[in-house]
């Protein structure tokens, strides 16, 4: 392993003796240059300022290893960083640029090449080759690594575009996809919830309109149900239930209690058994249900009106003059302790008058449940002319114009006509 050094005086000279020591050791053309414009570049400052460069290389048999440093008087280098050259340094200190590449052996009796002391470096150690061949060489080992890129780059770029094109293909394809299931979904859900609903009933005298509203979108149904129907004495039996949860698990609850309460009801029992009763037979079935409940019972005929409540918010009666007022009826509801109801509330309903049987969602959606009590009253005088098929849904859109509290929602109305 022999060092061999030599000294430059301009960068012509040091130029030549980086491409001849290059060409020597049969360094690729493109590391050549590179290494010919890193040692330019790093010895630029000295040799502008008129210092000498020392220019030193060992070859080591065994690695392979190429070792050229680069030496200039002290400060001579300028600030170098070994990342900023054309051929990234391995090693830059104040004074030296070192580089380590793998290279070949020189030939058999080579000389080492000569820097110039005002003649030609090359000429003056024997050196025979042409220098502008060797840049030529350089040049074409560069233009062909970048047009390499640029082919890369196309590559790429082509790839890239078919693969967006099959990807926005793929989204268009989940979107039809999901459309197609939101649209499935939807029926599913309102056929789910039309089997919910019990079936329209006609009494001479009354006019009835239900609104629901479940708290989320992605269930149909949740705990708020309702039932209507006539009984054998030509009243209208109607059951509001507010099953504690939401979802479809809290619908199975609510069913219960509204099965329960119209089997109590056509069998005969009075209006206030029929909570506590109710409880008695689901509590062995499943103890976790929990309901608020509201019974009401409407003579078509005559206008009176009876009702039995568990817990449930108090029905609403405007009568057909304005005049508003919450109808307190006591009691508990299913589940909870002491369930059953008082005596029933009664009220005799006049032509015009609207009765709103209603769960805590329509007024509990601002989480105040006296300043949803005060708005209902507003929202009601408000639709009180309105056909009734509209009265529920008008009232409901006005009272969610904030939710700050989801929750299920279910309004009934009542209109007694008169025969």
């Amino acid at each position: 392993m022999t060092t061999r050094t030599l000294t430059c005086a301009t960068t012509a000279g040091l130029t030549r003796a980086v491409r001849a020591l290059a060409r020597e050791h049969a360094l690729d053309p493109a590391v050549r240059g590179r290494l010919v414009l890193s040692a330019a570049e790093a010895a630029g400052a000295a040799l502008r300022a008129g210092r000498e460069t020392v220019l030193e290389w060992t070859y080591d048999p065994d690695e392979g290893v190429l070792t050229v440093v680069l030496r200039t008087p002290p400060g001579g280098t300028g600030p170098v960083a070994a990342a900023d050259l054309p051929m990234a340094a391995d090693a830059v200190t104040g004074e030296e640029v070192v580089w380590r590449l793998p290279a070949s052996p020189p030939p058999p009796g080579s000389a080492a090449p000569g820097a110039d002391a005002g003649e030609n470096a090359g000429q003056d150690a024997g050196q025979d080759f042409d220098e502008a061949a060797l840049a030529a060489e350089e040049l074409r080992a560069v233009v062909a690594a970048a047009d390499a890129l640029t082919a890369e780059h196309r590559r790429l770029k082509d790839e890239l575009a078919e693969t967006n094109s099959g990807v926005l293909a793929l989204y268009v394809q989940l979107d039809e996809r999901d459309e197609q299931l939101r649209t499935a979904h939807g029926q599913t859900l309102r056929e789910l919830e039309d089997a919910l609903r019990p079936p329209p009933i006609k009494a001479d005298g009354l006019e009835l309109a239900v609104h629901y509203e479940p708290a989320g979108t992605d269930a149909p149904t949740g705990g708020d149900l309702y039932d209507w129907f006539v009984l054998p004495d030509g009243t209208v039996h109607i059951t509001i239930v507010d099953a504690l949860g939401h979802g479809v698990t809290s619908t199975r609850s609510a069913l219960n209690v509204t099965h329960a309460v119209r089997t109590l009801a056509l069998e005969g029992h009075r209006l206030q058994s029929i909570v506590g009763r109710t409880d008695e037979i689901l509590r062995p079935f499943d103890r976790s249900v929990m309901a608020t409940v509201l019974l009401a019972r409407i003579d078509p005929a005559t206008g009176e009106l009876w009702l039995a409540n568990g817990s449930h918010p108090p029905a609403l009666l405007l009568r057909r003059d304005g005049a508003a007022r919450y109808l307190e009826a006591r009691g508990r509801g299913i589940g909870f302790p002491l369930p059953g109801s008082e005596t029933p509330l009664t009220e005799r309903l006049a032509p015009g008058d609207l009765l709103l049987l209603y769960t805590d969602g329509l007024t509990e959606s601002r989480r105040d449940p006296i300043e949803g009590e005060k708005r209902l009253i507003e929202a009601a005088h408000k639709h009180l002319q309105s056909p009734t098929e509209e009265v529920p849904g008008a009232i409901a859109e006005d009272m969610h114009t904030v939710i700050l509290h989801p929750d299920d929602t279910l309004a009934l109305a009542v209109r007694f006509t008169g025969r």
